[in-house]
């Protein structure tokens, strides 16, 4: 991703220990990357007080600060204005401090014992990238509220019923509807004139799942007739039940909402296409480093040969990963054919077998099918979308003793293929924001892999539902709702 980092970088570090603080400094002292300002304060409140400014590109603070900790100062400054990252620093690694230094808010975690020059630089590297993308993600947010709240056009989110559960106060200009009374007992269908037309927008949008610039009259509260157009789509997130996404235009707006609504996802595919690209690169890449510090191990046992075929087949991954962004005119259209889902099963584990190997673990394809199940999907995007389903599952399971299968199957006219593991599991709390974007549970990576699965699967008229407890491994079944079956 690319990324315009600041030449001078002012840090903050907040640790009552001055002899720490000066451990740190000499590590910052010896990174050539960035000239540095440091600032020590060893005192909670005032470490408060000077982050409140918001005058600091980087904070680093020790989690035992007296009473309080570097937990609670996170937790403080993140009910404020300040935008200052904060990495956490600990004598010692506890998994549940690091844990809950993420979901607090912690851009990253660091054993002080494990401090180094190079994971110092690396992780305010990291940090200072994903501080851009978080700044850059709440702008965004800000501006699709303030779309959502001044549009003169209605926006709403309703239910598949069409019970409607959010809508923007341009409803009341509209339809003279307050926004209260609408939440409360009204569906998008009681506003249309016409039975027929009830029907057709219905139907339309059962079979396709989308209608779009569908022509119709909706009644206002004074029985006023008015001439819309209402571009609709039934969304899907995760197991959660289906709902309802649109807008509402008035007949003579239309054609500059189109024209400004079309650039915008055309702009907002590409740039999805493009982090996703790049956050593929990053897999055969740790397969070239995971077979390079093999190779360099002098007790290694592994054939010498068989880590440079993983280290070549692992650039050219990359090769192609690199040309097919390159050659990508439009991210956002999807090329379907006819695909078996054993055939694809067999093709992903072969896939990730060298990361497999390298970590002595087991990934198994299982056809629990007596023909092969057909699905129409676009192959790459598909083949994308669940190679990082199988990559976390590898990564989640222990090294020597992990399992990971593979499994298609056909089931009440669906087709469902379910990524098992005996790994870590997921808590409740990650479980819930598992696919959204930026939210990882990892100290590196940006948490774009499930967001894109998800946008992937969406595209496919498919939806995937998880079941996880930590401690006793992960299945992500992914239903596909359109199935061909195979010509004789």
């Amino acid at each position: 991703m690319s990324t315009n980092l600041p030449d001078l970088i002012k840090i903050l570090i907040v640790d009552d220990d001055e002899d720490d603080f000066v451990l740190l400094k000499e590590l910052l002292e010896k990174i050539e990357t960035w000239a540095f300002q440091l600032d020590w304060i060893p005192r909670y409140e005032e470490a408060i007080d000077a982050l409140l400014k918001n005058a600091y590109t980087i904070c680093f603070t020790d989690y035992f600060l007296g009473a309080r900790n570097g937990i609670d100062l996170i937790k403080e400054i993140q009910q404020t204005s300040c935008t200052t990252p904060v990495i956490l620093l600990t004598g010692k690694g506890n998994r549940k401090i690091d844990q809950e230094a993420t979901r607090a808010g912690a851009f990253d975690y660091l054993v002080k014992d494990e401090v180094d020059e190079d994971k110092l630089e690396r992780t305010i590297r990291y940090t200072l990238e994903r501080s851009q993308t978080v700044e850059q993600l709440m702008a965004s947010e800000r501006r699709y509220r303030s779309f959502f709240e001044k549009s003169i056009d209605v926006v709403f989110i309703a239910r598949e019923d069409t019970t409607i559960t959010t809508i923007n106060p341009a409803v009341t200009e509209l339809l003279q509807y307050p926004v209260a009374e609408c939440i409360a007992n009204k569906k998008l269908l009681d506003f249309f004139k016409d039975e027929r037309v009830k029907t057709r927008f219905t139907n339309l949008l059962v079979k396709h799942n989308e209608v779009e610039n569908f022509e119709a009259q909706l009644v206002s509260e004074s029985g006023e007739i008015v001439s819309c157009l209402i571009n609709a789509s039934l969304e899907a997130n995760g197991s959660d039940p289906q709902y309802i996404q649109g807008i509402i235009h008035n007949i003579t707006d239309i054609k500059k909402v189109e024209a400004a609504t079309l650039q915008t996802e055309k702009l907002a595919a590409t740039g999805r296409f493009i982090h996703t690209m790049a956050h593929e690169v990053r897999n055969p890449l740790k397969n070239i480093k995971m077979a390079v510090q093999q190779l360099q191990n002098p007790t290694n046992r592994v054939d010498g040969k068989i880590l440079l075929d993983i280290v070549d087949r692992s650039e050219v991954k990359i090769d192609t990963l690199i040309t097919e962004l390159l050659q990508s005119s439009n991210a956002a259209v999807m090329t379907l054919k006819s695909i078996s889902l054993d055939e694809l099963a067999d093709e992903l584990v072969a896939a990730v077998q060298d990361k497999a190997t390298l970590r002595k673990i087991t990934v198994t394809a299982v056809h629990k099918t007596v023909r092969p199940v057909m699905i129409q999907a676009d192959l790459v995007k598909l083949r994308l979308a669940i190679t990082n389903i199988i990559v976390n599952a590898i990564e989640a399971v222990p090294a020597e003793a992990g399992v990971v299968s593979i499994i298609s199957r056909a089931t009440n006219g669906k087709a469902e293929l379910l990524i098992k593991d005996n790994g870590v599991g997921i808590s409740p709390e990650n479980k819930a924001k598992l696919f959204e974007p930026y939210f990882t549970s990892k100290r590196t990576g940006i948490g774009l892999g499930l967001a894109t699965t998800l946008n992937i699967m969406q595209a496919h008229h498919a939806h995937i539902e998880v079941d996880s407890e930590p401690g006793k491994g992960s299945t992500f079944k992914l239903i596909f709702e359109q199935v061909v079956e195979e010509q004789a």
